[in-house]
């Protein structure tokens, strides 16, 4: 004869429920926060550093970082980020902040938000973000701190952007650069190589049928380098510690970030695939840019080149290759234990990134 326990009132279920092993509770638990993550929690909120527009063309900003405490340098600093992406990676939350960090720090912080391009921007090239957009942001940074020159941070494809404004601008005044996981050298990208090779992919296609380029194309891209970690890996994560606040709140952070893509405007798309990934132009001293050819020599201001460890979207082989062809006297790399992300968020960034760059620009800043 079987026996069924009956559960009537709520006093039985904690009754039973009390019965229950403790490794069982424990998953259930962290198995219901996780599902209140991703259905009903509140986004976070980002970008908090205070800050005000003082310049636009088309959809781009520029930002001034405002604080109440004093300057203590007289050189002002311009970030300058990808076109992928948004830049409140570098601002993404008190206390694991690259921008707040600086502005604490006494620095004079600018940064240059390339906006959300629309179908209209398709035609934009990358001439025109180096050639019209950054020059002109430089002078505005400059006009606006009263200084005589200053220090320009690019990060991702905004060093190697930052890096060929330096080429052909040898006449601003700009006296440092700090380039953060840029690539420099295409000859070997890894798996890039092989999902962007000219025979497999046509990138004339690609860039005449769409006009823009959707921002999960890029994103399916960057996820496919590894496919299990990036793909499952964050959900894996958040149910094994989503008894972790802390852990829940970084995560909720960087998932928006990633989340949070733009489009790619279609000529410069063009230009990044085939005269960088395809045809390795920068490195070789081949790339030309509205008719003038850039040579990386002609960089001779100080010059702070980091790399990522673990990063995979620009190897440290990648990065490094500039410090061989730049003329700057002053020159330094550094590899950060970190991946392409976490050098710029995340403990490995607050406790080794952040007073790396800040410690190097002080020194060069006055």
């Amino acid at each position: 004869m079987t026996t069924f326990m009956t559960v009537s009132s709520p006093t039985d279920w904690k009754q039973l429920y009390e019965t229950v092993p403790s490794e069982f509770k424990e998953s259930y638990s962290r198995l219901k926060r996780a599902a209140e993550v991703l259905t009903t929690d509140p986004e976070p909120e980002v970008g908090l550093t205070p800050k005000e527009v003082i310049w636009t063309k088309n959809k781009t900003k520029l930002y001034r970082y405002v604080s109440d405490q004093p300057k203590k340098h007289k050189l002002p600093l311009l970030m300058v980020y990808a076109l992928i992406n948004k830049p409140y990676i570098l601002d993404l939350t008190k206390g694991n902040s690259l921008v707040e960090y600086l502005v604490n720090q006494g620095f004079d912080v600018y940064l240059l938000d390339w906006g959300t391009p629309g179908y209209e921007d398709k035609n934009m090239k990358l001439d025109d973000y180096i050639l019209d957009y950054i020059p002109r942001a430089v002078r505005k940074v400059l006009k606006t701190s009263k200084a005589d020159e200053c220090s320009i941070l690019g990060y991702c494809m905004g060093g190697t952007m930052t890096s060929i404004f330096a080429a052909l601008h040898p006449d601003l005044p700009v006296r440092n650069f700090i380039f953060m996981t840029s690539p420099f050298d295409f000859e070997d990208t890894g798996l890039y190589g092989s999902f962007l090779d000219e025979r497999y992919f046509d990138i004339d296609n690609v860039v005449n049928t769409l006009g823009i380029i959707p921002p999960e194309m890029i994103d399916f891209g960057n996820k496919m380098l590894k496919p299990i970690t990036n793909f499952y890996g964050p959900y894996v994560n958040l149910i094994t510690r989503a008894d972790n606040e802390k852990f829940i709140k970084s995560w909720k952070l960087l998932q928006k970030w990633v989340a949070d893509g733009i489009p790619f405007p279609g000529e410069a798309y063009r230009q990044w695939i085939r005269d960088f990934y395809q045809n390795n132009k920068l490195i070789k001293g081949e790339l030309v840019i509205r008719g003038r050819k850039v040579d990386l020599k002609n960089i001779k201001a100080n010059v702070l080149n980091l790399s990522a460890e673990r990063d995979h979207i620009a190897q440290p082989h990648q990065v490094e290759a500039l410090m061989d062809v730049i003329s700057s006297k002053d020159k330094e790399y550094v590899s950060i234990p970190a991946g392409h992300v976490s050098v710029t968020f995340g403990p490995k960034a607050v406790k080794i990134t952040y007073p790396t760059i800040s410690g190097w620009l002080a020194k060069r800043s006055n």
